[in-house]
């Protein structure tokens, strides 16, 4: 089941925060950039999000980035089209 926008951005910050506990979180949604694409014509979202965490330390890039997939896994098929991953280990 789908959520509004503001629910879907909140859902994924959440879920990212539980996981991950991040130094640094940015979710940006960006679907306005998607109009007519076939995600957004479906009413899915198009987001992009820079996390940092412990977590990934010494991780390479393939690896942080299918954990981030691995934590919103539901999300992706329900209310997320296109999800655009940084995600790094503090410095």
């Amino acid at each position: 089941m789908s959520l509004p926008a503001a629910g879907r951005e909140q859902r994924l910050r959440e879920r990212l925060e539980a996981r991950f506990n991040p130094a640094e979180l940015a979710v940006d949604d960006e679907s306005h950039l998607h109009h007519g694409h076939a995600g957004a014509a479906l009413g899915l979202s198009h987001f992009r999000v820079r996390i940092v965490s412990e977590a990934f330390r010494g991780l390479p890039s393939v690896a942080r980035h299918q954990l981030v997939y691995a934590a919103v896994a539901d999300l992706l098929k329900t209310d997320i089209h296109a999800l655009a991953i940084e995600a790094l280990p503090p410095d």
